[in-house]
């Protein structure tokens, strides 16, 4: 992002949860942190996607479960109608399907609704940085998926370039950014891209960061 504050030196966040209560304890927890604001509540993923438009916020909080639409309906309608808002899904759900859907539909941030108050405005602080983050319950369950599908697994050799553009991947760069950081032609990039993505045999983005974990990830 260009610019991470408002004039106020402030973090503008949106929450959206369809529980009252939830949302009302997240107000409490962030209001702890004075450089955070809250600037809106969504109850709906209908009602997300307009107050993602509307306030163009830093960061907006997203549950899964929501009315109307989900979470992970919304997210790629947010991410087109405010690029630079950072997406974090804040669910209950911990499981490889939900976390993968969410990847694939642009999230920046996937944490669990038990996670300690001082651990989401830290992660909320990293994202905004650029970083891609996620709970430690749902790292250590990614790990063990990882792990446990590549325990028959054949040894797989990468270069150290393509580690460095796989890091990237997984900190949501896209091709163009990761060219620019590596000082690499776009068309060099998507080549490291689609190497990794057969050396690794994955399919989606989703399976690369999840292969990456392992390696350099953002946790909270």
């Amino acid at each position: 992002m260009s610019d991470f504050f408002d004039i106020n030196n402030q973090l503008l966040i949106v929450i959206a949860d369809d529980h009252e209560i939830v949302r009302a304890g997240l107000k409490r927890l962030l209001n702890i942190e004075k450089s955070f604001k809250i600037i809106d509540e969504a109850r709906t993923g209908e009602e997300a996607v307009e107050l993602a438009s509307y306030h163009k916020p830093h960061v907006l909080l997203l549950d899964i479960l929501m009315p109307v639409m989900t979470g992970i309906e919304v997210l790629p309608l947010i991410k087109k109608m405010s690029p630079e808002t950072m997406v974090v899904m804040l669910t209950a759900f911990e499981d490889a399907l939900h976390i993968e859907q969410a990847i694939d539909a642009g999230a920046d941030g996937y944490l669990s609704k038990d996670i300690a108050s001082a651990d989401l405005i830290e992660a909320i602080k990293k994202v905004v940085l650029g970083e891609r983050v996620f709970s430690k319950s749902i790292l250590n369950m990614m790990q063990h998926k990882l792990f446990k599908s590549q325990s028959d697994a054949k040894p797989i050799s990468i270069t150290k370039r393509e580690q460095e553009v796989l890091n990237l991947i997984a900190e949501g760069k896209t091709n163009a950014e990761i060219a620019e950081m590596l000082f690499l032609s776009v068309r060099t990039v998507e080549s490291h891209r689609y190497n990794l993505m057969q050396k690794l045999q994955c399919s989606n983005t989703a399976s690369l960061v999840r292969y990456a974990i392992k390696n350099k990830i953002a946790n909270v």
